[in-house]
Parts: C-alpha cells; sequence; structure tokens
C-alpha cells in the first residue's frame, strides 16, 4: 500500500486534533488515547524513514505481529 506525503500528512494532522480534543475519562478513553498516540508514532516513523528520495510516495508495509 503506498500512500502520498500529503495525504501522509493530513492523516497525520488528523490524529494530532484528535489527541487535542481528548478527555480522558475512563479505561476505554484511555485505551483510545494510547491507540492514536500509537498511530502519531507510526505514521512519523513511515514519513521520515518510507519517504521515497523524491518525497511523493510512502510505501505502507504492515509487520507481522
Amino acid at each position: 500500500m503506498a500512500l502520498s506525503k500529503k495525504t501522509l500528512e493530513t492523516l497525520i494532522d488528523l490524529v494530532e486534533n484528535k489527541l487535542g480534543c481528548m478527555e480522558v475519562f475512563d479505561r476505554e478513553d484511555a485505551r483510545e488515547l494510547a491507540r492514536l498516540e500509537k498511530a502519531r508514532r507510526e505514521l512519523g516513523e513511515f514519513r521520515t524513514a518510507g519517504a521515497s528520495p523524491g518525497g511523493e510516495v510512502v510505501s505502507m508495509v504492515r509487520a507481522a505481529g
């Protein structure tokens, strides 16, 4: 699966916006917050490590595990 750099940036922005609006009241909220933080880290890793030399397309390969 490949995403353009612009799409990847948009996804990161959406995750960061949701994180900024989150209020943790219970365990389910805490789990969602943790999932969003993990998603932000992973998207950031793809943005830096997976970018092609032209910066146009990022390959998204999911590791088994």
